[in-house]
């Protein structure tokens, strides 16, 4: 249902009156079109574009091309409505949180058959992906941000507390868009921030609903959203008044990010790529393991920065191993459209990425890599068949091939002997990239002894890629800085101010 007019951008009839103010009935959205959310008014552009469905190939629909004077517009609604909203006592943002996680499941079908659409990930997936992030939505909202009280005496009392920067704007990627936003928009809208959500060019169209369905929640300006091609991003870490960059995205990326940010002094928080490992000892059950690790390996088309990206095998049992671990993939892990439930593997999410990944299985045969499943190189041009790839395990390549040194991002694993605990720690440590990493052992002491000396932001015994919205989650090294989530991630969107409390003048 396309709107009957526009004046100045604006789609007529439509603005904040219906649903603001508390209101926590849901209005349904229509998921047909796809527009700009500024101030809480569904905005046009005059250009366009469109993503793309990687299952078919196939053109989504027509999304805003932002320009300056739209982010310039953006910015100074979100600056007036951050003079109230920051006012509001933290107990009341958190329950706008909460009704808007209530409202937001009220369109869960819909949210989850789009994210399928133009992320390619598995409808079950998809659904997984929006559960997490209403769970996620919820603990925020109920999170005790305290003072620190650093000295009481009888001359004075001091404390540390945390204020609400201003202005700031999350940059989503393109894997997990839903879960992504909401881990921004929860943590900056709680604290008293406003935010300005930048989608991926590739996948626009859930984070501007999300941002659309807010306008029954929250006030105008405190939460919008716009699209745009690939100037859009520096547009914003650029600009002179926003206060806090929260990027995920890749380590080049996030470098240019960062410098961008310098100028103007601007809060960056950086969710980086990862390289990780997982380091297998010989005494585990590998039947017991397999199941957790190969999902760990090969969820989202291995599209997310925590998968497995190394596995480091105990010599003596790596054959075994091996065998046991490819029969599993092979019978459980079908590739095709998300929409088929019988798929495990969708495609990967674009052409960019399709054709990274396919460079690194085209390096199979140029390197004398050894598949022990997979390995196919698919078409150049993958035409209206999608970009799709075969998830393959590679028999122990050289540790310092490319598709060991680098994160693929797509379902291709090399499976890594080792034999020395001290070497295979140093083998897990030797990358600028330390994002997650995971030891398995049923000798639960060694693999804390082991884990403790593994160089990343999250280190998992017997599990790999868990996560929770009240745990912070980060990366070291070039795989990030500061973190997401968790108290820690919460005060990431506050300054800390030390209040000086004289008791007597």
């Amino acid at each position: 249902m396309a709107p009957a007019a526009t004046k100045n951008g604006v789609i007529d009839g439509v603005n904040s009156s219906n649903g603001v103010n508390g209101h926590t009935t849901s209005k349904k959205l229509q998921f047909e079109t796809y527009h700009n959310i500024i101030n809480n008014e569904l905005t046009t552009t005059a250009k366009t574009r469109h993503g793309i469905n990687p299952a078919a190939v196939q053109p989504l629909p027509e999304v805003p091309v932002s320009t300056q004077e739209d982010v310039d517009k953006a910015v100074k609604f979100a600056r007036a409505a951050y003079k109230s909203w920051s006012k509001i006592p933290i107990e009341e943002r958190g329950q706008k949180l909460r009704e808007y996680a209530d409202i937001l499941e009220d369109h869960k079908d819909e949210f989850a058959k789009l994210l399928t659409q133009e992320q390619g990930k598995p409808l079950a997936q998809s659904y997984i992906e929006f559960d997490m992030s209403t769970t996620w939505l919820r603990a925020f909202s109920t999170m005790e941000i305290p003072e620190d009280l650093i000295e009481d005496t009888e001359d004075r009392r001091v404390v540390c507390r945390y204020v609400p920067l201003g202005i700031t704007c999350g940059i989503v990627p393109w894997n997990f868009p839903i879960l992504l936003a909401v881990g921004k928009i929860g943590p900056a809208l709680y604290t008293g921030n406003t935010i300005i959500i930048k989608p991926s060019p590739y996948t626009p169209y859930c984070n501007l609903k999300l941002a659309e369905l807010g306008m029954q929640i929250f006030p105008p300006g405190v939460l919008q959203a716009l699209s745009g091609e690939e100037d859009l991003g520096p547009m914003f870490t650029t600009h002179p008044d926003i206060d806090k960059i929260s990027f995920t995205g890749s380590i080049a990326t996030g470098k240019k990010v960062m410098a961008a940010a310098a100028p103007t002094l601007k809060r960056v928080t950086l969710e980086l790529g990862g390289n990780d490992p997982a380091i297998i000892c010989e005494d585990v059950d590998i039947d017991a393991i397999i199941p957790k690790l190969a999902m760990s390996s090969f969820l989202c088309s291995s599209q997310i920065c925590m998968m497995v990206k190394r596995l480091y095998v105990h010599e003596s049992i790596y054959q075994k191993f091996l065998d046991s671990f490819a029969a599993h993939i092979k019978g459980t892990m079908k590739v095709g459209p998300g929409n088929d439930p019988e798929n495990f593997i969708g495609p990967v999410q674009n052409r960019m990425q399709y054709d990274k990944v396919r460079n690194m299985y085209a390096q199979i045969s140029q390197q004398g890599w050894q598949p022990v499943i997979g390995g196919d190189v698919p078409p150049s041009d993958p035409a209206d068949k999608g970009f799709y790839f075969t998830p393959t395990l590679l028999d122990n390549p050289p540790e310092d091939s490319k598709v060991v040194t680098e994160e693929p991002f797509g379902p291709i694993l090399p499976v890594l002997k080792w034999k020395d605990e001290e070497e295979v720690l140093a083998r897990a440590n030797d990358s600028k990239m330390a994002l997650g990493a995971s030891v398995w052992s049923n000798d639960l002491k060694r693999a804390e002894r082991m884990a403790r000396r593994v160089e990343a932001g999250t280190v998992w015994v017997n599990s790999h890629f868990e996560v929770s919205p009240i745990i912070p989650f980060g990366g070291h090294k070039w795989s990030g800085i500061g973190t997401e989530w968790g108290l820690n991630g919460v005060k990431a969107y506050c300054n800390a101010q030390s209040l000086w409390l004289k008791k007597k003048v």
